[in-house]
């Protein structure tokens, strides 16, 4: 669950994170990239990148679980992967230079760009719809506990005595029955509009998955690609 200071900070860094993508237009290094500069960045997040698939394989993994779990809780783990990704992000966006060379790096950032928003999107707003909806659903099983009952006593003035029917004629008086109503639909209402944003995170996150998917597949290209003709003068 997170608090309006988590919020918060989530909702900074995603937006220092994006204001980097224009950077780009305004300044470009074509030599960043393969300086020393730029390989410890570019080197980093990968190395972060990589290790953010320790969560992914621990959640999944039965036996992963058990040995992982010894040391660090799942809890910890999903923190690591949400912030070691926003850090892998701005580390590989740092090590561009702010330059687009090949379809390679502008399918790789895009890739990366897609697997950070939807990240924070299954890490933090979806966790915050679930519990609405729970509290929805709650409050919608009281109003509609509290209408069954007033129903139930209003529908058998019959079997009451004098004295009953005198008391539960007072007693409704400050029940607010249309209130009741109203509030139930409110609340009906309100539960719709959040299972509806719920299947649209739902998909978000099958988007990170296959972002993700891709961008690991571009980025074993990409360090290939470095290896080969970075190091190819070595033979």
């Amino acid at each position: 669950m997170m608090d309006g200071r988590e919020r918060l900070i989530a909702d900074v860094v995603l937006a220092a994170l994006l204001l980097l993508v224009p950077a780009f237009l305004l300044h470009s290094d074509s030599r960043f990239a393969g300086g020393l500069a730029g390989f410890v960045l570019g080197a980093g997040a990968a190395v972060l990148m990589v290790l953010l698939l320790v969560y992914p394989m621990t959640k999944y993994s039965t036996t992963l679980k058990a040995l992982v779990t010894r040391c660090v809780s799942m809890p910890t783990l999903l923190a690591f992967h949400a912030y070691a990704g926003i850090v892998a992000a701005f580390f590989a966006l740092l090590h561009t230079g702010h330059k687009f060379q090949s379809p390679l790096g502008i399918a790789l950032v895009t890739s990366m760009l897609i697997v950070v928003v939807t990240g924070f999107v299954g890490r933090y707003y979806l966790p915050q719809t679930a519990m609405e909806l729970r509290q929805q659903q709650a409050q919608l099983a009281t109003l509609r506990s509290a209408y069954e009952h007033v129903a139930a006593v209003m529908s058998s003035p019959d079997r009451a005595t004098p004295d009953d029917s005198a008391m539960r004629a007072s007693a409704l008086q400050h029940v607010p029955l249309l209130q009741l109503v109203d509030g139930i639909s409110d609340v009906e209402a309100a539960i719709g509009s959040s299972e509806a944003v719920k299947k649209i995170f739902m998909q978000w996150i099958g988007l990170h998955v296959m972002a993700a998917i891709v961008m690991y597949g571009l980025l074993v290209v990409h360090v290939a690609a470095e290896v080969y003709y970075g190091l190819r003068w070595l033979v």
